[in-house]
């Protein structure tokens, strides 16, 4: 398996976990402080490794890399994932999964426009095609509205567009800055500006952890958000923005895997059809670039 397939199938086996752990944590804290100790976490976990990668980089910041930075940290942090947040407890986990899951794409629209070497074609089309009817197909379309407020649809639909955002502009620097220095800066500026918020407008920053949810925290930052953030730059930095975005697409499969291995749910005959309709969609990406490579 190739590098850049490894981490996109990281990416979304831990990402696949991140709805039903945001929702545990959302109930006992409030969704800022949520975002801003998960993103925290992550930033710090990945610190070490990131100055250790700039070193060898020989990579002295500029104040355009910091600006950079801090705007990758704003978009991400403050306001995709803390939308993103708000609108996990307003609306079910399976519907918010899927809204964030359409970021690929946004992701593509913004990469046509901001990138030169990722240009939206006819096969990214039909990859996208193909992998939101799985995506649909996979959830329980019957079900799929089943206890949400508008708010929270609308919410979520900001944090997919913002999300997308972000991971387009995520390629401009990634080769002078590298994956694990950019993450782990970008979460930690990002983490840093939501304190402030949390400061001003009085609400907690570490109230309420204690050795019960300690272990969940640890999980949601250093997992889902260090190292699955992580893999996901370093499959953007091997193969583009579109094409890590498939760990996107993949996600919702995966949960619905752990939810049958764990929790004995029914792999049902909508799901099956789903996975064969992402993993099209995932072959043709894969054909398009196996084919680039021989031009």
């Amino acid at each position: 398996m190739k590098k850049e397939y490894l981490y996109i199938l990281i990416t979304a086996v831990l990402f696949s976990t991140m709805e039903v752990a945001l929702k545990i944590a959302g109930v006992q804290f409030n969704s800022i402080q949520v975002t801003f100790l998960r993103f925290f976490i992550g930033g710090l976990f990945l610190l070490p490794f990131a100055l250790i990668d700039l070193k060898s980089r020989k990579c002295r910041l500029t104040k355009g890399d910091w600006l950079y930075l801090f705007l990758l940290g704003v978009i991400c942090i403050c306001i995709s994932m803390t939308f993103f947040q708000i609108g996990v407890m307003r609306t079910n986990a399976n519907l918010a999964s899927i809204i964030i899951c359409m970021n690929p794409v946004f992701t593509m629209i913004f990469a046509h426009y901001l990138l030169a070497d990722d240009r939206f074609t006819k096969t990214k089309g039909a990859v996208l095609v193909l992998n939101l009817l799985g995506l649909i197909l996979a959830a329980n379309p019957v079900r799929l509205f089943d206890g949400n407020e508008i708010y929270g649809v609308l919410l979520t639909l900001v944090a997919a567009i913002t999300f997308g955002l972000y991971t387009a502009l995520g390629r401009k620097k990634i080769d002078k800055l590298g994956g694990i220095a950019q993450t782990s800066l970008s979460f930690l500026i990002g983490s840093g500006v939501l304190w402030m918020i949390l400061i001003v407008f009085h609400l907690p920053v570490m109230e309420g952890i204690n050795v019960n949810n300690l272990l969940l925290f640890l999980y949601l930052g250093i997992f889902v958000t260090g190292i699955g953030y992580y893999c996901y730059f370093k499959a953007i930095y091997l193969c583009g923005p579109s094409t890590a975005s498939l760990a996107f697409f993949m996600k919702p499969v995966f949960a619905r895997i752990v939810a049958f291995l764990i929790l004995g749910e029914k792999i049902t005959l909508n799901l099956g059809a789903g996975i064969l309709f992402i993993l099209a969609g995932s072959f043709l990406k894969m054909w398009e670039e196996k084919h680039k490579m021989k031009k």
